[in-house]
């Protein structure tokens, strides 16, 4: 198997449940309405693209930082894997070749697949792979490795990312610049961060929320191996069908 379809092998990762949202929300002290604000913000609400792959977007900036100076960043320079500064508009529709292209140049100059790996956002948070200990991971390959499996999974690690980056503070606020600034950088403005979240927020404020508690939540629990959800009388219905008839189910 090449590198390019060890990542790019469609997962079958598992999409996210409804009550995901207000789980994870209940972490830090939010509602799903702020959890849907961020992640439509952040990948449209969608962890894994079209190919069924992780939502990936692989930045050269990064990469050329996370190289540090020498040979590799001076090759991957010269193979315009790598750049200084941020460019507008240098993204190809597919960041997966790119990604491919970073982790052979690591390899053949004995750094491992961390640096290509750093250098990505990925999953529904888009979280970068340099801040892979804030998401609870002690390297990006261990992120992106649990992310591979669900979005429940990236979920839990972007809201992980901004409870340790002290942002939940922001979120329960609804201070919408102070998280645009600590999630997406000083030059958030440009792209309208701060005003894409206030609208995504608007907009689900006005939606039923899920039914969700935290008391069924536990006596239910989740059938995490499964990726089945257990905390509504729906969803554990569907399971009680499954063991008697697994095609009487509709789930």
């Amino acid at each position: 198997m090449t590198l390019l379809k060890h990542w790019s092998t469609p997962t079958g990762g598992r999409p996210l449940a409804d009550v995901d949202l207000p789980r994870e929300g209940h972490r830090i002290g939010v509602g799903e309405d702020e959890i849907h604000a961020l992640v439509d913000v952040e990948s449209a609400g969608r962890g894994f693209d079209g190919l069924g792959r992780v939502r990936m977007l692989f930045e050269p900036h990064i990469f050329y930082r996370e190289l540090g100076a020498g040979p590799a960043r001076d090759e991957a320079v010269r193979l315009g894997l790598a750049y200084k500064s941020w460019k507008p508009g240098a993204y190809p529709r597919d960041s997966y070749p790119r990604l491919e292209r970073a982790i052979a140049l690591c390899d053949r100059h004995g750094r491992g697949w961390e640096p290509a790996l750093r250098a990505c956002s990925w999953g529904l948070g888009q979280i970068m792979g340099f801040n892979c200990k804030l998401a609870g991971y002690p390297s990006a390959y261990e992120m992106v490795s649990a992310f591979r499996e669900s979005e429940g999974i990236q979920l839990r690690g972007m809201v992980d990312f901004v409870k340790n980056t002290g942002l939940d503070d922001e979120l329960r606020r609804h201070d919408w610049h102070g998280l645009a600034r600590g999630y997406n950088g000083a030059g958030y403005r440009k792209n309208g961060y701060h005003t894409k979240l206030a609208a995504s927020y608007a907009r689900w404020s006005k939606i039923k929320d899920t039914p969700w508690s935290q008391e069924a939540d536990a006596h239910f629990g989740r059938d995490s191996q499964r990726g089945h959800d257990f905390s509504t009388l729906e969803t554990l219905w569907e399971a009680i069908l499954r063991l008697f008839d697994p095609k009487g189910a509709t789930t």
